[in-house]
């Protein structure tokens, strides 16, 4: 019985997973050092350990620079990612809607985290 409901567990969380971040990890299939997988409550991607996209809440989620996450907080396009403590993060930018540009915000954010440029 509990391998059956681990069954159904396991497969209600693939059943979640939105369509809109499938291309996102699509994006970045067979690229080296770049991981997908379950990072906290999230379906993200890291590359060489540290997290630079994920979705999560109904929200995709990016590391960008502060400037660049400024820019499109200004913009009107983001958010300022709240994990959930109620500290807004100065280099995560989160969206709930623009899904034909999140594989480029992806690669930005992947380019970003890769050559360690962070606070």
């Amino acid at each position: 019985m509990k391998k059956e409901a681990k069954k159904k567990q396991n497969g209600s969380e693939k059943a979640q997973t939105d369509a809109r971040f499938v291309p996102v990890v699509q994006a970045f299939k067979g690229i080296k050092g770049v991981r997908a997988g379950k990072l906290f409550s999230s379906l993200g991607l890291k590359v060489n350990g540290k997290i630079f996209a994920m979705f999560g809440r109904g929200r995709f989620v990016v590391k960008l620079p502060k400037e660049r996450v400024d820019g499109l907080v200004s913009a009107g396009k983001a958010e300022r990612f709240n994990p959930g403590h109620g500290r807004l993060m100065k280099e995560w930018a989160a969206f709930e809607s623009g899904d034909s540009e999140w594989a480029e915000l992806a690669q930005e954010a992947y380019k970003f985290v890769q050559h360690g440029k962070s606070e």
